[in-house]
């Protein structure tokens, strides 16, 4: 889940979107739409950061838990925390849509700011 989290995320849309309408339980707790934007924007962050180092021949095996467990410490959760919340934002389309834009712009805006 950590390394692909993007694919993570569409996967779960690709199967809510697919699936039969059942009632998706809230998960405890329930993040707000802002701490969704701000776990997935950071975790794009360390998988850049990842990436990066990967292509300069190092070795981030090791690296990739101690962020990704300094990430979820820094926000108060837990793994199943942040995947029990992915599911539940993945049954509300309209949400999750505007939770991804959220992150995109956030990029987009900085890239801008240069």
């Amino acid at each position: 889940m950590r390394r692909f989290l993007l694919f993570w995320a569409l996967a779960l849309v690709l199967l809510a979107s697919c699936s039969s309408k059942k009632t998706i339980e809230v998960p405890e707790p329930l993040l707000s739409e802002q701490q969704m934007i701000d776990v997935l924007t950071d975790s794009y962050l360390i998988e850049a950061m990842l990436n990066q180092k990967k292509s300069n021949g190092e070795n981030v095996t090791s690296l990739q838990s101690v962020y990704y467990d300094q990430l979820m410490e820094h926000y108060g959760i837990t793994d199943s925390i942040f995947d029990a919340n992915m599911e539940y934002y993945s049954h509300d389309l309209a949400t999750l849509e505007r939770i991804m834009d959220s992150v995109n712009n956030r990029f987009l805006n900085a890239q801008q700011e240069k």
